[in-house]
This record gives structure tokens, sequence and C-alpha cells, in this order.
């Protein structure tokens, strides 16, 4: 029964609960207007500081994107990425995840490395 314990911690640390998510406008609006831009291949990420011990996401697709479909679906790839690695992300911060057009052209291996390349390799949060 101990190997069904930690197994269920492992899986409580990869999911996405309500606390990890941005859902007020006023945090948005503190992001935009206070918040460091990080241009990378098909998304743009918004960060600021928060005074949490953990990290917050949001995501911003505007109806320029392309329809619901399209929309929903980058913002599905964009949670899953969150989901994945949130390890490289800093503790502490509000990032606003803002995709362009490219964004579903590219692989998943390829936003990936583009992501982790942008908060590993420079601190710049």
């Amino acid at each position: 029964m101990p190997f069904l314990a930690e197994m269920r911690q492992v899986l409580h640390r990869q999911s996405l609960s309500k606390k990890e998510k941005l859902r007020s406008s006023e945090d948005f609006i503190k992001a935009y207007r206070e918040g460091k831009r990080i241009k990378l291949p098909g998304i743009t990420i918004i960060t600021v500081k928060n005074s949490l011990p953990y990290c917050r996401i949001g995501i911003s697709v505007s109806k320029k994107f392309g329809k619901a479909v399209k929309r929903n679906r980058a913002k599905r790839l964009i949670r899953e990425l969150f989901r994945r690695n949130k390890q490289i992300f800093p503790l502490g911060h509000d990032l606003i995840f803002m995709p362009h057009r490219k964004c579903l052209c590219l692989g998943w291996k390829e936003l990936e490395t583009n992501l982790a390349r942008a908060f590993k390799a420079s601190n710049r949060c």
C-alpha cells in the first residue's frame, strides 16, 4: 500500500489545481502593466511576481487566433506544457501565456525545448 500512496502524491504534483490558475481580472491587469515579456516562437509569456509560494498560470487567446476549436486547442496545449514542466518555472510568479497562430504549427518537442531554454538558461524572472 505505500506504493499507492506514493503514486498518488506524484500524480497530485503533476496535476493542475485551481490555486495554480489565474482567474481574477485584477491579476491579469497587473501582469499586463508590470510584467516582463518573453517572446518565443509561437508564444509570448508575461511574467510578474506574486506573493505566493507557487506559480500561477493564465492563458489569453484573442479571437484573431482563429475559431473556438483552434483557440481551445491552443489553451489545452499550453495547460499541458505547464503541467508537465512545472519544475522549470520560477516559484512565486504569475505567468500569462499568449499564443500566436504559429503555435499550433510547431511540434510538441519544439515548444517544450523553447520553453525550457527560455526559463532555464537565463533567469529572466
